[in-house]
């Protein structure tokens, strides 16, 4: 009598073990994904339906959520709005419905670009940075080293409002309270640590012989670093710069503290989006779309690099 084996094979799931994973996979990306699409809806909602119980799947899509998000408003007696004659333009008929006129622009537009500058600038000196001291702690013998990849890490572990007063007190001594510069040096200090020890990882997974052979070809130490291992590294720079954007782009605490005007970015600024009557929602939805924007379709345009950095290393041959 011949057995039948029954064994499988480690390194393959049966069919039913992959359906289960896809399912779930979905249906987690189902219930993440619910959040952010009423957020979305609800920017294209008027104020009414916004705060309509039950709360409304089906409605006549408007403009005036982000109108509002983008202009400041008064309110305008009757005869005042027949006195400035019929409407010039649709977002002028939007808001003189609401017996409202636009008086200018609203100052989202400036606090959208400071997040961006701040972002964005706090992020290149962050990764740029931290692959130099990541590539130095990875190749060269630093005294203590151990002790310092610790310091660097425990500065992550501190909340930001234990740091918060003394940075206060001392921006202000130095005069950068209220400075994109300021917001720029501080953000970069705080993903400082976490780009050391990612990137570190990935320069650990780089073997030694490619820069050995590329010095016996001639090639100095900065060079071997540039044309050799910086290449090997885009996928781990791409996942940190990730990271570190969307710490500083979300970061509320510190920018509520130490910026008021000038350099305000949009986090402490989209809460108080107040319309005639009590909370505008659909502005402060218009507000969160346009704010996420930036982050989605960076994270999308490096979403290979960031897929090949997160399991960079997980496998070797």
């Amino acid at each position: 009598m011949s057995a039948r084996s029954t064994a499988y094979s480690v390194g393959e799931s049966s069919t039913w073990t992959k359906w289960i994973a896809a399912v779930l996979v979905i249906g987690y990306a189902l219930v993440a994904m619910i959040p952010l699409v009423w957020i979305g809806m609800t920017g294209f909602k008027s104020p009414p339906d916004s705060i309509a119980y039950p709360p409304k799947v089906f409605f006549e899509p408007t403009l005036e959520g982000y109108v509002n998000l983008f202009t400041t408003r008064s309110r305008q007696t009757d005869e005042y709005i027949e006195s400035l004659g019929p409407p010039e333009t649709w977002y002028d008929e939007l808001v003189r419905e609401r017996n409202m006129v636009i008086t200018g622009p609203s100052r989202f537009a400036d606090r959208y670009k400071n997040s961006i500058v701040i972002g964005f600038g706090s992020t290149f000196l962050a990764v740029f940075l931290g692959t130099l001291a990541a590539y130095g702690f990875s190749r060269f013998k630093v005294p203590l080293k151990d002790d310092l990849l610790f310091f660097i890490l425990s500065t992550r572990m501190m909340p930001p409002i234990a740091v918060a007063i003394p940075i206060f007190l001392m921006y202000r001594e130095l005069g950068l309270s209220d400075t994109a510069l300021g917001m720029i040096l501080l953000y970069t200090a705080v993903n400082l640590s976490l780009a050391v020890w990612l990137l570190k990882g990935f320069v650990d997974e780089i073997p030694r012989e490619y820069e050995e052979a590329a010095v016996v070809d001639g090639y100095t130490r900065f060079q071997a670093f540039y044309k050799v291992v910086l290449p090997q590294m885009r996928s781990g720079i791409a996942a940190t710069a990730i990271f570190c954007l969307i710490f500083a782009w979300n970061e509320y605490a510190f920018a509520l503290l130490l910026t008021s005007g000038e350099a305000q970015t949009a986090p402490p600024f989209i809460p108080i989006i107040i319309g005639e009557g009590g909370l505008d929602w659909p502005a402060v939805a218009a507000g969160t779309t346009v704010f996420l924007l930036p982050v989605v379709i960076f994270t999308v345009l490096l979403r290979n690099q960031l897929l090949r950095g997160i399991t960079f290393g997980a496998i070797r041959k």
